[in-house]
This record gives C-alpha cells, structure tokens and sequence, in this order.
C-alpha cells in the first residue's frame, strides 16, 4: 500500500538532486509530474514516456508556475540558482523571490504539502558562500516565504537543509537529523531525495525545518527512523 496518494510535482526535476526525488517517487510508486525549464533535456534524463507527465516553464512565470501545479497533491522542490554561471538568474530571483512565487501559487491551488530543499548555513551570513549573490540568506529569506504561505490549518511545509550534497546511493549511511542550524557534514542527494518523499507522510516532518547530514556507512532498509528523534521548532 502506498503512504501518499496523489501527484507530487517535482520543481527542478532535471538538476542533480531532482533526477534523484524522481528515481525515489518512482520507487514507493508515487505518481509525479516534472517542472523542468528544458524538454529536450528531461527526454535525455527520463526517456520520452516522460512527455506526459512533463510541464514545462520557469519560476519567473507565474502562468506556466500555476499550469504545472494545478492539479497535484504536494510539491517538492529541488530548485536553487547556479551561482557559479553569470549567465542565470541570481538567487534573489530563484532561491528568494522564486521560492516564494512557487508556494504561493501552490497554496492558491490548494497544495497541501509543500517540500522545499534549501541547504546548511542558512542562518550565517557570514559563510563563505554568501560571496556568491547573498546565496544562502536569499534560501533563509525563501524559507521564511514558505512557513509564512503555509501557516495554515490543513496545509504543511517541510524544510529540508541538507549538508554538501554528493554523489552515490541511497540507504547506505546512517544519517544525522537535527534542528537549529548547528551541525556540519555533507550527504548523498540520494538520502536527501528519499528524505523529503519520506517527508509526504511522516508526521514528524509536518511544519517542521531541519539540517540532514551522513554518518558512517551503514545499510539501511528505511530513513523513517531517522525522522523520530525529530523535536519540533515552531514556525
């Protein structure tokens, strides 16, 4: 039996970690929908029996934002600006201002669940990477967006701040939940990607903004409880 029904649209489906909450979605048979900037690119990752499922648009539109939504169930979005090409959008436009737009035009379409991926550091404006386009205080300031939109009876937000993100396979690692923004370390986007489908129905996760890193290896046969040792932050 599935734990979540309904269509989850995957924002930023085409980068790195959202090819992963695709693969992770396809394997607890959760129906999803792609947002994704380029067809020929998502036909190239997905195959072409992609099409059906695929909508195509940017978060700078609010029309093609609202078609690709309308619709489903949840939202998990994978998006983030590309911070080393002077030739995208910076992230006072993605990660702030897009953040924002995405959720609001998910509550006005009646999304309960909106999931957002962001990253570690958000609330140290002094970090390094804030040299690139204010990077992680525009997340903080996209973050805020979300909780605010969807502090609401019946709807519920999930804030995931992952450590470096690298490359490998799901449920090989033991993982390290915490609230406050205190912890360092990196992890796969795999686990990331199974953590915030994990987030669609755990109770634990419900309104809640945490950090998520890997410990030593360690098989796993699910991150569910990993979610347990979760307290609650207020919003």
């Amino acid at each position: 039996m599935k734990k979540f029904e309904g269509t989850v649209l995957v924002a930023g489906a085409t980068g790195r970690t959202g090819q992963w909450i695709v693969r992770r979605l396809k394997a607890h048979s959760i129906d999803y929908r792609l947002f994704a900037r380029s067809r020929t690119k998502a036909i190239e990752l997905f195959g072409r029996e992609c099409v059906d499922r695929l909508a195509l648009g940017s978060l700078e539109n609010p029309s093609e934002t609202e078609a690709a939504v309308c619709g489903c169930s949840a939202v998990i979005s994978a998006i983030g600006a590309y911070v080393t090409d002077p030739s995208a959008p910076p992230p006072s436009v993605i990660d702030r201002d897009g953040m924002r737009s995405l959720a609001m035009i998910a509550r006005q379409c009646g999304v309960k669940k909106f999931i957002q991926i962001t990253s570690l550091a958000v609330t140290r404006p002094e970090h390094p990477m804030n040299r690139y386009g204010d990077v992680l205080s525009m997340k903080l300031l996209g973050e805020e967006a979300i909780r605010s939109i969807y502090a609401t009876p019946g709807f519920s937000c999930t804030i995931l701040r992952p450590g470096g993100l690298q490359d490998g396979n799901p449920l090989l690692h033991n993982l390290e939940f915490a609230t406050g923004d205190t912890i360092t370390g990196v992890i796969d986007r795999s686990d990331v990607a199974e953590a915030a489908v994990i987030s669609l129905w755990h109770p634990a996760a419900s309104n809640l903004t945490f950090e998520l890193i890997r410990g030593e290896l360690c098989a796993q046969s699910s991150l569910e409880p990993f979610f347990d040792g979760l307290h609650k932050e207020s919003l």
